[in-house]
């Protein structure tokens, strides 16, 4: 895979947003004061009767989306991904889960990669609290064009949809037409020493990684779970066995994030070896993306490491 230059991933959801837009009338989008920040600029300007500005009230816009998907519409609720989850825990649950609304719930600025905001800001724990709930699926896509090619495989989902993407441009190198199906890993370097499981941004270090493991003699299976429910169970399963060993790599905190959803289904299916890339308990702290990352070993060193513990 090769970067054809660094795009952030909200660009992604704004371009998959507009374009769905484009071809299907139901979808409507909601924002809470934040539509810079979400990209959606572009559905507002052609669609001004289906965007709703609903002002910073994260809490009302659930409930509102669930209202308008109980009447046919498709609607993407945008914000940021603490006040995507925390604050609007309830009406997550009451009012989109529990009652199986249409909802898609555009989560933007997430991870540590939100950089300079700080930790009330970078969300660790929203895919923990998010794979809990019942209902829903989980979606955090690795790039721009994965981000907008899942946006637009929401809207086509019938059910609750939480879509995770971030503020910093990273490197864009999947394919533009996919492939790409919602609970479908993608395998994109076939190996037969270790299994490198990524998810989100770390994707694209663990390619390096495996260029890294390459010239040590290291042959890395990486595969890209870009969604985390429904989890692509098998994909798992049949790599590890072949391999004997994982590696899981996430923007996330250790609790609850794939890296122990993975050991959940090794336990029952696969028992090998394995390590997680993650970071610990804890919050964040203000830096650049790139500094944050390094800090918290959210990186290809440290991919590389985990693996050569195993060797």
């Amino acid at each position: 895979m090769t970067n054809t230059g660094n795009k952030d991933t909200r660009s992604g959801f704004g371009a998959g947003l507009y374009e769905i837009g484009k071809k299907d009338p139901r979808v409507v989008a909601l924002c809470a004061d934040l539509i810079g920040s979400l990209k959606m600029e572009a559905f507002a300007e052609a669609f001004p009767q289906r965007f709703f500005q609903c002002g910073i009230a994260e809490a009302n816009m659930m409930g509102t989306a669930a209202g308008l998907a109980v009447t046919g519409k498709i609607p993407f609720v945008g914000t940021f991904a603490e006040f995507a989850t925390g604050r609007v825990y309830d009406q997550v649950r009451q009012s989109i889960c529990y009652s199986q609304t249409n909802v898609k719930i555009a989560a933007s600025h997430a991870g540590i990669t939100l950089g300079e905001d700080g930790a009330t800001h970078q969300t660790m724990e929203d895919i923990a609290l998010m794979r809990a709930m019942p209902h829903m699926t989980v979606i955090n896509p690795c790039d721009y064009n994965q981000t907008r090619l899942a946006t637009m495989a929401a809207a086509e989902w019938k059910g609750p949809v939480y879509l995770r993407f971030g503020r910093p441009s990273v490197p864009n190198f999947t394919p533009a037409d996919g492939p790409y199906e919602i609970g479908k890993a993608w395998l994109m370097e076939p190996g037969e020493d270790v299994t490198i499981l990524a998810t989100g941004h770390l994707v694209w270090e663990a390619l390096e990684a495996v260029k890294i493991l390459g010239a040590k003699g290291i042959k890395a299976e990486l595969i890209n779970i870009h969604t985390i429910k429904p989890l692509d169970m098998q994909a798992i399963i049949d790599s590890a066995r072949k391999t004997g060993a994982v590696v899981t790599a996430e923007e996330h905190l250790v609790a609850g994030g794939l890296g122990e959803l993975v050991a959940g289904v090794l336990a029952r299916h696969c028992p090998v070896p394995m390590r997680m890339v993650a970071m610990e308990d804890g919050f964040g702290q203000s830096g650049t993306p790139a500094e944050l990352m390094n800090v918290y070993g959210l990186n290809a060193a440290n991919i590389v490491a985990k693996v050569c513990e195993l060797r």
